[in-house]
């Protein structure tokens, strides 16, 4: 499952939701949560609901984020879109791994009452939004069975903490949300799950933007929200490898198992050893490439 560009969808939005699988997201996100005023959420279950009625084929994954657990609404959210054709489901304001197993119990009640597989539904945690989730990034390892990534977010958590602002003068993230984008990413590497960066909030600066992902993906992570369709093409450039980057890749997958018993290798007089074969393999991998 390709985690590269997600897009938020308010669920209530049909016209939106219209245009969205127009732009070549991997994944929309129909949202329940933040996007949805109180007074329309049951309305936007059942929208999303018949969303998923549609069985036609797609070129894009479906998820849905579901309100938090503290909200008393997230087994009515579940209720009514574990149904065959939903990818996955973003949980928010998680507070650690409990979480998860909880409502990876839920899920599985849910999809054998819909006909499902075991563990079709995916999850994608926001695992940030909490200052209790802080201290519980580690408990995502070893990944619950479900788990397929985790994401961060500064603006719950800023409200949470009574932070004023979140960004410096400059734009940058101040020092307490760099933290909670670090440890997100720590945490993904520790669960060998998919890291995904956080969205990029103005929506019409584009060079900003791939500034941004470039950086991203120079850190670590492997995929971005994205909050606006206009975003989407930017966010797939910036996190697609260079044609050049994958074909040095596979030169490097290549050589090392032509020789299984190196511990280095040499290519074009440099030297390369096991965390550069890591490195190789997440390339190919980023852009589904088959590995011996």
């Amino acid at each position: 499952m390709r985690l590269r560009s997600l897009l938020f969808v308010p669920g209530d939005s049909e016209r939106k939701f219209a245009k969205a699988v127009t732009v070549g997201a991997d994944g929309l996100i129909l949202d329940l949560e933040d996007a949805v005023a109180p007074s329309r959420k049951a309305d936007a279950r059942w929208m999303v609901r018949d969303l998923l009625a549609d069985q036609g084929a797609r070129a894009w994954n479906f998820w849905v984020r579901i309100n938090a657990l503290d909200t008393g609404l997230t087994l009515d959210d579940l209720g009514a879109v574990v149904r065959p054709g939903l990818d996955g489901v973003m949980v928010p304001k998680a507070n650690g791994a409990a979480d998860i197993v909880r409502i990876g119990h839920y899920l599985d009640a849910l999809e054998a009452q819909a006909g499902m597989a075991a563990g079709t539904v995916k999850l994608v945690v926001v695992s940030t939004e909490t200052p209790r989730a802080m201290f519980n990034l580690g408990t995502y390892a070893p990944a619950p069975p479900r788990l397929a990534g985790l994401t961060w977010g500064a603006e719950d958590l800023g409200a949470a903490i009574g932070a004023t602002a979140n960004k410096e003068a400059d734009g940058e993230w101040s020092f307490p949300y760099r933290v909670a984008r670090s440890m997100c990413l720590f945490a993904a590497a520790a669960a060998d799950v998919a890291p995904i960066d956080t969205l990029y909030a103005d929506f019409r600066d584009m060079e900003g933007l791939a500034a941004s992902c470039r950086i991203s993906r120079r850190d670590g992570f492997t995929g971005r929200i994205a909050i606006h369709p206009d975003q989407v093409e930017t966010i797939n450039r910036c996190f697609t490898p260079a044609p050049g980057d994958v074909a040095h890749a596979r030169a490097v997958v290549d050589a090392f198992a032509a020789a299984p018993d190196a511990g280095t290798i040499g290519i074009d007089g440099k030297m390369y050893d096991i965390p550069h074969l890591k490195q190789a393999r997440r390339v190919l991998a980023a852009v589904n490439e088959s590995q011996p």
